[in-house]
Parts: C-alpha cells; structure tokens; sequence
C-alpha cells in the first residue's frame, strides 16, 4: 500500500542520481566509505522515501510514522544524502560527513540525525530490530509499517534467519525486507563466498512471501511496494536485483568498490558519468 501519489520515475531518477552524486562527494571529501554499496541502493532509498514511506521531515518522531532501518550502515552515505534530499536536515550538513564530532558518521546513529530510526553497522542486526517495531506495531494495534533494507553479503548472518522464522511465526505482515541484491561483498562475489542462491526458495521456505524485481528500475519497485502486504498474515520480502558501483562504468560490479575511495582523477571521471545521465 503506498502512501503517496506516485511520482513520475524520471522524477525519481533525477533524485537518485543526485543522491549518487553527493554520496559521492562525500566518500572522496571524507577520504573513506563505502561508494560501491552506496551506489547500488540509492534507486530503493529514493523510492522508499518519496513514493512510498509515510514519514514527515518535519516530524521524524511522529508516532504513526513508518519505521525504516537501514541495515547495511555502511552505506552510509546514500542514506544521509537521501534524508538530505528528502528534507530531514540540511545538505550543508553532508559536507560534514565522518569529520570529528559530526553527528552524520560513518554509521547511522540513532538519536542525533532526524530520520534514523536504528543505529547501525553490524552486520545482521536491522532484520531482528524491524521484527521487533513490527511486532511492536501489532501489539499496540498501530498502523505504521517497518522497512528493512538489507545487503545480500549480510544474509550470510544466522540472526537474519532467526528473525525471519520470528517475523513468520508471527504473521507480521507489516514488514516490509527488502534484499540489495547486487552479488558483490567485501573481497569478491557473495556466490563464491558463502552462496545465497536460491534465494527466494530460503524466503519462501522461512513463511515470507517474496517479490523479485530490478532494483534500478522505477516502475517495478514502485508496483511491488504498492503489492505489501503480499499476503495477509505473512511478512513481504522484496529481492532487488542491482549492480554494486550502479551508473558509474569502472566501479560497477568490481568488488574493490565496496570500500574503495576514488582518486580525484577517478572522481572527476564518475560526476561527470553522472551527469550526462541527467541530461
């Protein structure tokens, strides 16, 4: 059920390229972050954020808001610059990002940035936190939702799959997981690894019912948030298929990237990548 009128996705676009290019700057201006992850979730925190959340800037602790952990706190910097775009603090702030004292670090801290509901950066802890507000939310009979956003390399946690036996166990059909499935982890790809294939079976067997989709393409993602719940009395989990470094050539799909900072002839090479796209 989504909340809002939804936006047209050149709109969305527009944002989420704006989103790549702050987080951007901020990971080069800060000397360190994670741009790689950054760039692959940015399409599903703008969709999140303007078409689908019901949040208010002005009220970040409004308590009918839907809540929204975002469980790969390293990917810190696209979320900062979304709830910058999306009005919960100034962009002047992000120039502050991982300097001493700010409060935008290099994980999200709970209590002193508007908008963040969890302090992250575990892997592994979002999913049990949601189950939690989720369940909190059926006990109170209240309506808000919880939204978790997770990577694919943090599946290979054991408390996500406790949490997802708990979710099921107790019909939180207000939750909403959705899988940054962009294949790629620190050192190499999430296959090789520890294989997380086949992924929806592992949903699907845990009592989740799930939607598959390509994370970079509006449409899809606004049509499978308007589907949650996808069933009554089951928890909804959405595998966004993605590409880690999206919309910058030579970082896509290289797992360097994942906590790699660009030179600043590399910097210079990816804005403007970034934006011829917006033209």
């Amino acid at each position: 059920m989504a909340l809002h009128p939804a936006p047209e996705p050149s709109v969305l676009q527009q944002r989420a390229l704006a989103v790549r290019r702050q987080s951007l700057a901020m990971v080069h201006r800060a000397g360190t972050g994670h741009p790689g992850g950054d760039l692959s979730a940015a399409d599903i925190l703008v969709t999140l954020y303007f078409a689908v959340l019901n949040v208010d800037p002005a009220k970040p602790t409004d308590p009918a808001r839907d809540r929204f952990i975002m469980s790969k706190g390293h990917a810190s910097g696209a979320f900062y610059a979304t709830l910058s775009e999306a009005g919960f603090f100034p962009p002047s702030d992000l120039l502050t990002y991982m300097q001493p004292q700010s409060a935008l670090n290099g994980h999200p801290h709970n209590g002193i940035v508007p908008g963040v509901e969890a302090s992250t950066g575990p892997l592994g802890h979002g999913l049990p936190l949601g189950v939690g507000i989720a369940l909190a939310a059926k006990v109170d009979a209240a309506p808000y939702r919880a939204f978790v956003l997770t990577g694919d390399g943090e599946l290979q946690e054991g408390s996500n799959w406790e949490a997802a036996m708990t979710a099921s166990h107790y019909g939180l059909d207000n939750l909403v997981l959705i899988v940054d499935r962009n294949r790629m982890q620190l050192g190499d790809q999430t296959e090789r690894i520890m294989r997380l294939e086949p992924l929806a079976d592992k949903w699907h067997a845990f009592g989740w019912e799930v939607h598959t989709v390509d994370g970079h393409d509006y449409s899809s993602l606004l049509e499978a948030f308007a589907a949650v719940p996808f069933a009554v009395g089951r928890p909804s989990c959405i595998i966004a298929n993605t590409q880690k470094g999206r919309g910058v050539s030579f970082m896509q799909d290289r797992a360097e990237w994942h906590h790699r900072v660009p030179t600043d002839e590399e910097q210079i090479r990816a804005l403007l990548e970034l934006e011829e796209q917006t033209q």
